[in-house]
């Protein structure tokens, strides 16, 4: 009499351990990644953010530097200041580039009046709420060509003279003065070769790296803290001062 034959069990189903292990590896590469940060990078926390939301709710989702940049694009088109302004990212936030010829008389920190409506209105842009929480750095950048005038002895001044007129816009047009800084580096940051081979200049190159570079970069945690604590101070005060004004008198 042949023995009844044993019944396989059917293994287990084990299909959604794969899925489980991706969510757990996600997970574990998101929270080292936040540890790993020696300084809490926002616009990388941001990318990750839109990233995600892309990946999880199946739309896409502009970050504050994209949708910023995207206004300073209109700005630029609408002023037809295209062929003298580029606008451009990089790691930190957007990037806004001036051609001096264009902005600036020349061997002059004096701006062209034709260039103060740009100016105003992308201050108007940077002072507003959704744009309060960047930092805007404004750099001056020469050619290697030499200047030696009373206000101007050499590049270094000309090139920071160039930036801090630019700040000194920003601010008369209610940008807060806490987040400017203006920085010169004269010809030493220079994108192309001012000089050929033979070391004859290279005028269209020169002109190329006459400049002036806005960085718009969002604040780190520490720096969005110090800076929205100082602007209520000020607010604090401009109502306590406001309270105290003696009212007129009728006559």
């Amino acid at each position: 009499m042949a023995s009844p034959k044993e019944e396989k069990e059917d293994p287990p189903d084990e299909s959604w351990m794969g899925t489980f292990a991706d969510t757990i590896t996600l997970l574990m590469a998101f929270f080292v990644m936040l540890l790993t940060f020696s300084e809490f990078d926002i616009p990388a926390y941001e990318e990750l953010s839109s990233a995600m939301a892309s990946t999880v709710g199946g739309r896409e989702q502009l970050t504050s530097s994209q949708s910023l940049k995207i206004d300073v694009e209109d700005i630029i088109y609408q002023s037809q200041a295209d062929k003298v302004v580029s606008v451009g990212s990089d790691e930190k936030g957007v990037t806004i580039e001036l051609q001096t010829n264009a902005f600036f008389k020349p061997a002059s920190a004096d701006i062209v009046q034709a260039a103060i409506p740009i100016l105003e209105k992308l201050s108007d842009t940077l002072a507003s709420p959704n744009y309060e929480l960047y930092n805007v750095v404004v750099e001056g950048h020469t050619d290697d060509g030499k200047i030696k005038t009373a206000k101007f002895p050499s590049n270094w001044e000309l090139s920071t003279g160039r930036a801090s007129t630019i700040v000194r816009i920003l601010e008369k047009n209610d940008v807060a003065r806490e987040r400017l800084q203006a920085a010169g580096y004269a010809d030493t940051r220079p994108k192309v070769a001012n000089l050929d081979l033979e070391g004859k200049p290279i005028p269209e190159n020169r002109a190329t790296n006459r400049r002036v570079i806005m960085r718009l970069n969002l604040m780190s945690l520490d720096e969005r803290d110090a800076y929205l604590f100082e602007q209520e101070l000020k607010r604090q005060k401009q109502e306590a001062k406001a309270i105290a004004k003696p009212k007129k008198q009728p006559l």
